[in-house]
């Protein structure tokens, strides 16, 4: 199966820092992969790079076949939708309006069935008509996560499955819905969309993904099946913390941090 997004030797430089190094990756249509590592990892970088928002110091992205850098705007956003990190709106738009955003130019009558459909994918049906900034953070998350649902759907139509790229989409949401979360994102993976999320809750990125992508440093720790990739000797080295892996009666496995890593004796 051909990729949707492939990596090859991505570097990304800031001044004299080295943000991203050497990186290679091939994410095929239907992939779920979360991408986890320590704080400064480069895992935002890595995102922004494949999203198109950042241009790489060295190296390609390509984007369904394509050089990414010779996408127009418009363009990317028919082939991939990205939630980032932090959004903040002040203007007094509705829910509905934020979410209608993600359907371009096309009119409320066109992306009506798709504004319904995310709406009801995040559980926000009933808050259509409030203001966003009167809804609380994990609120207004679920909301810019529907909108990305809406721009994901309106460029499948056109492009078939496309890439969905999620940066820290739980950190403000309570349990139930990072499980909801993760559940609406497995959905459009079966439907063919490629998706990648960043993740720092291990045990949820663990059930969120089967392949995991491990940066530290700014370059490729590991990137495999989570059975290979999650050993307490990877979570040693990669987090500095000693814990212990267990396997569900799912076969899935779960990690339980121990303790501090004992410093390496001099």
């Amino acid at each position: 199966m051909s990729a949707v997004i492939e990596a090859r030797t991505l570097i990304k430089r800031a001044g004299r820092a080295t943000l991203l190094d050497g990186v290679d990756l091939n994410i095929t249509a239907g992939e779920m992969v979360a991408i986890i590592g320590p704080n400064g990892a480069g895992k935002s970088t890595l995102l922004r790079l494949l999203s198109g928002d950042l241009r790489p110091s060295g190296g390609k992205v390509r984007l369904k076949q394509r050089d990414i850098r010779t996408l127009t705007p418009r363009e990317l956003a028919g082939h991939r939708a990205m939630l980032s990190q932090h959004v903040n709106v002040t203007f007094p738009f509705t829910v509905e309006e934020i979410v209608l955003m993600g359907a371009g130019d096309r009119s409320p009558r066109e992306a009506g069935g798709l504004v319904d459909a995310a709406l009801d994918d995040v559980g926000l049906t009933h808050f259509r008509t409030r203001q966003l900034p009167t809804l609380s953070g994990g609120e207004q998350q679920r909301a810019h996560f529907a909108r990305v649902l809406v721009q994901l759907a309106c460029g499948e139509v056109a492009h078939g499955p496309g890439l969905l790229l999620l940066d820290e989409p739980t950190s403000s949401l309570d349990l139930r819905h990072q499980i909801d979360l993760v559940e609406a994102a497995r959905r459009r993976a079966a439907g063919g969309t490629a998706v990648i999320a960043i993740l720092h809750d291990l045990n949820l990125a663990i059930r969120f993904a089967e392949r995991l992508i491990v940066l530290n440093g700014g370059r490729l720790a590991a990137d495999g099946p989570r059975a290979d990739v999650v050993t307490r000797e990877t979570i040693r080295d990669i987090f500095e913390i000693d814990a212990v892996v267990h396997t569900g009666d799912d076969g899935v496995p779960y990690v339980l941090p121990q303790s501090m890593r004992a410093p390496s004796p001099r």
